[in-house]
């Protein structure tokens, strides 16, 4: 039996793997706790020290890979979940981690605990994770953007800009659609990172291959008609990626 934890911010993906994991797997996992946040994780981890982790990559506050970095304990199995497409899982797959893809599939989720059995030489997690780290940090072609509808994969060169408000973003996209995802911008300044992506403003992300002009002052001019101010301590940064070559 795998004393298991589940380090995931939304509520109800973790009671979804909470129902799937006693449907595939209750003579195997014994869930005995949940976090939703970094700091919550790592608390839990070294307190219950778990042989498995199910980790969401992306949380409410800080991102699994925080987590990993920051755990004392790291004697126990790892399987990544995650909403984010093809960088994820070049990632994952190079470096011999697993990972599920959301929406989780309960026969994808069997094959993973089945492994789990088969796997072995726990002290080379670290070096598998710092290379993840590495090839986590590139730009994806694609992002899947999670809301109550539907998991929407959309191309990031599709992505106009992003616009934060409290504890939700709005993706608006180069063909006037708008998406709102229940989480920060600050969740995805670690996925879409410059040179393509910039976050100018407190409450904005831009793409900077749709800026069509900005003035000294610090207004963007973007595409889709929209103006968007940069803030005092992003302006050097900006102006240094648009200097022309």
């Amino acid at each position: 039996m795998y004393k298991t934890i589940l380090v995931e911010d939304e509520y109800y993906l973790r009671e979804a793997l909470t129902i799937l994991l006693e449907m595939v797997a209750p003579e195997k996992i014994q869930v005995i706790g949940y976090a939703e946040n970094a700091e919550e994780a790592v608390k839990l981890i070294d307190r219950l020290k778990p042989d498995l982790v199910f980790m969401d990559i992306i949380l409410k506050r800080g991102t699994g890979f925080d987590v990993l970095n920051q755990v004392t304990y790291k004697a126990f199995q790892l399987i990544f979940t995650t909403a984010y497409e093809e960088h994820a899982i070049r990632a994952f797959k190079f470096n011999a981690l697993d990972y599920l893809l959301k929406p989780i599939d309960s026969e994808e989720l069997k094959g993973a605990i089945d492994r789990l059995v088969d796997r072995k030489a726990l002290k080379e997690l670290d070096a598998h994770l710092q290379q993840l780290v590495t090839d986590y940090k590139k730009t994806p072609d694609r992002i899947v953007l999670p809301t109550q509808e539907a998991m929407h994969v959309v191309k990031v060169d599709d992505i106009l800009r992003c616009e934060t408000s409290g504890s939700y973003t709005t993706f608006m996209l180069v063909d006037g659609k708008k998406i709102i995802v229940s989480k920060p911008l600050k969740h995805y300044e670690d996925i879409l990172t410059l040179p393509q992506f910039m976050r100018i403003h407190q409450s904005h992300m831009i793409n900077m291959k749709y800026v069509v002009s900005y003035s000294r002052e610090g207004i963007v001019h973007i595409e889709d008609g929209s103006s968007i101010p940069i803030s005092r301590s992003n302006k050097e940064i900006f102006f240094k990626h648009m200097k022309p070559s």
